[in-house]
């Protein structure tokens, strides 16, 4: 048989009737005794279930109270504390024993971090001044005869 225990019960009631009506005495017990065996059984998961709901809603009621007890005692706390307005008498936070503002005590991650900057080039050489000595000047151009500075391309 399939069904809920309440419509198991039912079934086997009415198989009762029927042999009962038929005049099957041996079957009519039959189908009473599993009856009575699945009412039985009904009864002590109902009984089961009634205890586990009273545990869980005993529970719940300790947890609310416990709840409301801590409730009570922060307002308690809030209420005793002395009530200002004005920021110069409330407690001031020590700012000698704070870090500098450079470090804000965060960790450092890659996104956070500035790319570094390119590196300058440095500055072309000045050229020597150019004075009347041809000799000079000869050692002032490369061998090669290559000017010193490049000329541009066209």
């Amino acid at each position: 048989m399939r069904g809920t225990p309440q419509q198991i019960i039912e079934k086997y009631n009415q198989l009762a009737r029927d042999s009962q009506l038929s005049g099957d005495r041996v079957a009519t017990e039959n189908f009473q005794q599993h009856a009575e065996h699945y009412l039985r059984l009904l009864g002590a998961a109902q009984k089961e279930q009634d205890a586990r709901r009273e545990q869980q809603e005993r529970e719940n009621r300790e947890r609310q109270q416990e709840r409301d007890r801590e409730r009570a005692k922060r307002q308690e706390r809030e209420s005793n504390a002395p009530l200002s307005d004005d920021p110069s008498e409330a407690p001031q936070p020590d700012v000698m024993g704070q870090p500098e503002a450079g470090d804000s005590g965060l960790v450092e991650t890659p996104e956070s971090q500035q790319p570094p900057k390119p590196k300058r080039t440095r500055k072309p050489k000045a050229p020597k001044p150019v004075e009347d000595a041809p000799a000079e000047t000869a050692e002032a151009q490369p061998k090669d005869g290559a000017p010193d500075a490049p000329e541009a391309a066209e």
